[in-house]
């Protein structure tokens, strides 16, 4: 067995000007060099974490990762860069078929490279280990809420949200989370505005996601509805405080034939036997959070169609924000038809045409759908990730693939998500030949 040892490498981000997260903080990176494995960081000017600190943590500052086996990213890497006979570790986006990520893969396979993708490290359950998810909902959550205000606004009415501003341009979650307490203490002293009341929050989504979209919602007066209390009447609702809805899967989706009950192993095994449920409860609504993991065998949770009434008739209705945290463009919101940035992270979609228009002004709702939000509160995301991936680093440091994947050294979890190995899919991921 080689003496040498374990050697990482830590990629800079290029995916768009605001991405500055890393897999890993200096902190960790320092522990990890002090048990005994090298690491060099990809020298990058926007990083949230300068150079500088990996260098007091241990690492080794380098212009190229070129000659380090093992790279760790966290967004795709151009097809460009990858580079033969490497093991890759990062969110690769190809692992549902798409056809977006399909240059990426051949090119790994090419390459006789290793992915490892981070979404498909999962524990015996399913439950996956190593993720962003809780920030993707605090960012999604902040950006939502600030949209909410910004539309509400744009038509003309003055609201306690409209001074908050989107997560990126906080200098942490702790002054975002500041002005929502002072947001907060307004509605309770002053009320919402009576145009917006009542203020209702619909979320879905059991995981991540939404657990940390309804985290920064909680900061709000809160109270808690059901989702068969929203048919039954909103007018008798209060103006001091805020309203929450978590829908289920049992309250989203109801089977076509009539007489059927819901049942979970049947939705699961039978998606095409349901139908959504959302047209109900939508007039109701003001703003909808988007947590679910959805594919396309599944029904969309919200479409054009439903959404086409409500903008149809010339009283405006409450439903003024969707926030699609999921970001599957064309999946279950229909209206996402598109994935945004923050530059620019909201547009609006016409239901009556299906024609979006950046901003805040026109007929429909505003659609949130940026799909990297994390990124917005990069050292708080980065320093949760980096505790779940931190305990993973060395096994896959000093895999060896050379007798195949079994044999290779790798956890459970681990083995799962390589997706490829020396030029060819494992067996969990052939089914990608054919989107290939």
């Amino acid at each position: 067995m080689s003496s040498r040892k374990p050697l990482i490498g830590i990629r800079k981000e290029g995916k768009n000007a605001w991405e500055r997260r890393a897999p890993l903080t200096p902190d960790q990176a320092g522990s990890l060099v002090s048990s005994g494995i090298n690491i060099w960081v990809q020298s990058s000017r926007k990083r949230a974490f300068p150079d500088e600190d990996y260098a007091r943590a241990g690492a080794t500052i380098k212009k190229s990762l070129r000659g380090c086996p093992t790279i760790f990213g966290v967004k795709e890497i151009p097809p460009a860069q990858i580079e033969r006979g490497k093991t890759y570790i990062f969110f690769s986006h190809t692992v549902k078929g798409q056809r977006s990520g399909m240059p990426l893969l051949r090119k790994v396979l090419a390459s006789r490279s290793r992915l490892i993708d981070y979404e498909r490290i999962l524990n015996d359950s399913g439950r996956r280990l190593i993720y962003f998810g809780k920030y993707a909902g605090i960012a999604g959550m902040i950006d939502s809420l600030w949209a909410l205000g910004q539309r509400y606004k744009v038509i003309g009415h003055q609201n306690p949200l409209e001074g908050l501003r989107p997560a990126k341009e906080y200098a942490g979650l702790e002054e975002a989370m500041a002005d929502l307490r002072l947001v907060g203490s307004r509605i309770k002293k002053d009320g919402i505005p009576k145009r917006m009341s009542p203020m209702i929050c619909a979320f879905t989504g059991r995981g991540n996601v939404s657990r940390g979209a309804q985290q920064v919602y909680d900061r709000l007066p809160v109270e808690t509805l059901k989702p068969a209390d929203l048919r039954r009447g909103t007018s008798r609702l209060r103006r001091d405080r805020v309203y929450k809805v978590v829908f289920s899967l049992k309250d989203t989706m109801e089977p076509i034939m009539p007489g059927r009950q819901f049942g979970y192993l049947d939705y699961h095994d039978r998606p095409y036997r349901y139908r959504s449920t959302m047209h109900r409860f939508l007039p109701h609504i003001s703003l909808f959070i988007n947590g679910i993991f959805w594919t396309p065998r599944y029904p969309r949770l919200i479409t054009q169609h439903m959404l086409a009434p409500l903008y149809g008739s010339r009283r405006r209705p409450r439903l003024k924000v969707i926030g699609d945290i999921t970001c599957d463009v064309g999946g279950s919101i229909e209206a996402t038809v598109k994935a945004t940035d923050p530059g620019n992270p909201v547009f609006i979609f016409d239901p009556s045409t299906g024609k979006t228009r950046d901003g805040f002004r026109g007929n429909g709702p505003v659609i949130m759908a940026v799909d990297n939000l994390p990124c917005e509160l990069p050292r708080e995301s980065t320093e949760e990730f980096g505790s779940h991936l931190s305990p993973f680093v060395r096994e896959i440091a000093a895999a060896d693939f050379k007798n195949g994947l079994k044999a290779s050294g790798l956890s459970a979890p681990i083995r799962r998500a390589v997706v490829t190995l020396n030029g060819s899919l494992t067996p969990a991921y052939e089914y990608l030949q054919a989107h290939l």
